[in-house]
């Protein structure tokens, strides 16, 4: 039996049920198909996740603090099986949400696999969907006018470092654990290693990161990348940057040794657990690309401005196309996708007006060029920085270390990055994003009156500091 649809969409993670509620919003009648559970690797092993954690680690590190407060809370304690307890509630409530808003926007769900069929007897170009369904059933068949992938991505790890869920790890298991190691090694100092070694380590775990490029965060401004290094080398966290690890040297066994070559120099790192962090890889694989004229290039799907594919009526959104690996703007690539579909006209994403965050802590936070970027670009580039240390809020908080950071162009004033690295910076950087929308000037973010005490006052004084006007400095 063969099931007509408008819209068919590969995968129910946060950019494919997300495409699936704005097409039922349109009209189109649209089905998922998930072989794991709705939310995808965002709200099961990644975004949600490891948020939850976070959280947990600074509640845990903010107890231990209390006399700072005045509160005298005698014994601290951690229980890492009700942080365990506490995530997978969250997960659930969440995903009782999503199961709800399927059903509100009459959104099918087939649970299984799907693959996309070449030209057969239900349709004369590629597109069918055949769903292996999880139930052991007989296949379904789907037949849509477009179809939407969005299958995500996965850890990437490295040859010679065999992932055996025990001693070496990627963060899928790292979500899973039921008890902390005493020490770990990190091999990857981006986002998410850097978020993991936060977090860890506030948890009281010895965290030796090693990163291959010259600095941590190596895609972030260079002084927010120093700001972080210094802050985590505080935080007794051992960063090894310039360093090439060997992966044929791994020992895994009560505990794991690896060998790591710096500056021609071997040198071995030992802990309890290894956690490769090297980015992520598309899902590209078993879902039928080869019975289509679809291009894969570098491990990503080929699309163009509104994620079509070679076939047109079949479109890629998320990490499988190769852009920003952020679930904000998968979510969004859903919205044009399907806009495009109904030829409701969408304007194409600016990606360099894309807040991205680091839930570290402390937090990091930006939007469009970094300094560099910028210069690189041709921009005649001033900055504007302004430290927390003079914000009062930040002190009221007890957390004071970094700063707000404006990148402008000097010929014309136009605000081309801002970056932070501070307190609860990731729910301030919406006011950068929407400064950089509407093109807004210093002058302009730095008459907008910010209240007083609060964090955002950071913003305000870096403006003014652009030009030399800042108050508190």
């Amino acid at each position: 039996m063969a099931t007509e649809y408008d819209l068919v969409i590969l995968g129910g993670g946060t950019g494919g049920y997300v495409a699936a509620i704005r097409a039922a919003q349109l009209g189109l009648k649209t089905a998922i198909v998930e072989k794991d559970k709705l939310g995808g690797t965002c709200l099961h092993k990644g975004c949600i996740p490891s948020k939850a954690l976070l959280r947990s680690a600074e509640v845990y590190v903010t107890a231990k603090r209390g006399e700072e407060f005045g509160v005298i809370l005698g014994d601290i304690k951690l229980d890492f099986s009700k942080v365990q307890e506490r995530k997978q509630k969250v997960i659930n409530q969440l995903l009782r949400g999503i199961e709800h808003l399927m059903k509100k926007g009459k959104i099918d769900v087939y649970e299984g696999t799907g693959r996309i069929l070449g030209p057969s007897i239900f349709s004369p170009t590629p597109g069918t969907i055949s769903v292996e369904m999880n139930s052991g059933g007989e296949n379904e068949m789907l037949i849509p006018k477009n179809v939407i992938i969005a299958t995500g991505s996965r850890p990437r790890t490295l040859p010679g470092l065999e992932i055996d869920g025990k001693y070496v790890i990627t963060s899928d298991e790292a979500l899973m654990m039921d008890s902390l190691p005493s020490s770990i090694i990190i091999v990857g100092g981006g986002v998410i290693g850097i978020e993991w070694a936060s977090m860890l380590s506030d948890f009281g775990v010895e965290v030796t990161v090693i990163e291959f490029a010259d600095r941590i965060l190596p895609t972030e401004d260079r002084e927010i990348s120093k700001e972080m290094q210094r802050i985590m080398k505080k935080k007794k966290i051992k960063i090894v940057t310039n360093a090439r690890v060997l992966p044929q040297t791994l020992q895994a066994g009560n505990g794991v040794t690896i060998m790591a070559e710096q500056k021609g120099e071997e040198k071995i790192y030992s802990a309890d657990m290894l956690l490769v962090s090297v980015g992520r890889r598309a899902n590209v694989e078993d879902i039928g690309l080869q019975n289509t004229a679809i291009e894969v290039e570098g491990g990503y799907i080929k699309t163009n401005q509104f994620f079509q594919t070679k076939e047109s009526h079949i479109y890629a959104i998320g990490d499988v196309n190769g852009g920003l690996q952020l679930a904000h703007v998968a979510s969004h690539e859903g919205i044009v996708a399907v806009e495009h579909i109904a030829n409701k006209t969408p304007n194409p994403i600016d990606y360099s007006l894309v807040s991205k965050c680091v839930y570290s802590n402390p937090e990091i936070a930006s939007v469009g060029y970094t300094e560099e970027e910028a210069s690189e670009k041709g921009y005649n580039v001033k900055v504007g920085k302004f430290s927390f240390k003079a914000i009062g809020k930040a002190l009221v908080f007890g957390e004071s270390d970094g700063f707000v950071k404006l990148v402008v162009d000097k010929d014309n004033n136009d605000l081309l990055g801002v970056h932070m690295i501070g307190p609860h910076v990731t729910d301030m950087i919406s006011e950068a994003g929407l400064a950089r929308v509407l093109d807004a000037t210093p002058w302009e973010i730095a008459h907008t009156i910010h209240p007083h005490p609060t964090l955002s006052e950071a913003i305000g004084e870096a403006a003014l500091a652009v030009d030399g006007k800042a108050i508190h400095s």
